[in-house]
């Protein structure tokens, strides 16, 4: 069995604060550690209920090199690093059995949820025909297109509910209650890690009893922008345009294959980081 385990780190219990997570913040080696335990957790989950998985870790976090290579268990193989094929998903493949997301957040605009967003800031809504899709949904979707269902999710109960709406038969894992953007009440970090473990034999064990989320082509993407300069850099993408009759903040771009659909939202988000002049 081959599974890949994509660990972000807003939605780790007992995190709630973007000081917690940011490498530039005081209290962030808090955070990697918590980040680290919990992906240790689902690590052992997993070789619970398959001894003889291939297990491969993606640090999908900011700047992908949040987890403590050293802390990781030996038994899984970590994906680090960016920028890289598939962005938070690196090292996913067709010939993948299950995919769990560890630590997710909700998407842009939602609450109350801990820190939620949508790759970065700047990006304020992601549709794809005309459906709001975060992280979560994009990353499900991506995997789908490949056949490779999402076994499991942890996070606030806001992202867990989000990923339920879109694969009820998926494991589920709230690790806090969301409050508000900054605030939840979160279970012990000890529970939280305690759950996860069982939960991920739970969800590898039933796998192949969830369906990979597939949409219906072509695809239609339309991505809020906040920044206009990163609208007009989005604009020199071939295929890309402003829409909307009043010059708004929108871009769109329509395909027929989602792997490419998810590779342009990426090159977006990346634009989102160069500044103007």
């Amino acid at each position: 069995m081959k599974v890949l385990i994509s660990v972000d780190m807003e939605g780790v219990s007992a995190l709630v604060h973007p000081a917690e997570m940011n490498p530039e913040r005081y209290d962030y080696a808090r955070g990697r550690a918590l980040m680290t335990a919990e992906a240790n957790a689902v690590i052992a989950g997993v070789l619970d209920a398959e001894p003889t998985a291939e297990v491969r870790v993606a640090d999908a976090h900011g700047p992908f090199r949040n987890l403590l290579p050293e802390e990781l268990d030996r038994r899984a193989r970590l994906v680090r690093g960016k920028p890289r094929p598939l962005g938070m998903l690196g090292g996913l493949e067709a010939d993948t059995d299950a995919l769990l997301l560890v630590g997710y957040h909700a998407r842009a605009g939602v609450g109350p949820a801990v820190v939620a967003h949508t790759m970065n800031g700047d990006i304020l809504d992601v549709r794809v025909a005309g459906r709001s899709l975060g992280e979560i949904g994009l990353n499900a979707a991506m995997a789908g297109a490949l056949g490779v269902p999402v076994a499991l999710l942890s996070g606030d109960d806001v992202a867990c509910a989000e990923l339920r709406a879109l694969v009820p038969a998926a494991v589920t894992v709230p690790v806090k209650q969301a409050l508000a953007g900054a605030a939840a009440i979160a279970l012990h970090p000890a529970e939280a890690r305690e759950r996860l473990r069982h939960a991920a034999a739970e969800a590898v064990t039933r796998h192949g009893s969830v369906p990979p989320l597939t949409l219906p082509g072509p695809f239609a993407v339309e991505v809020d922008l906040a920044n206009p300069a990163t609208i007009d850099l989005a604009t020199l993408v071939p295929g890309v345009s402003r829409t909307g009759t009043d010059g708004g903040r929108t871009v769109a771009f329509t395909t027929t294959d989602f792997p490419d659909a998810y590779r342009l939202i990426l090159l977006l988000a990346q634009l989102c980081s160069i500044k103007s002049g």
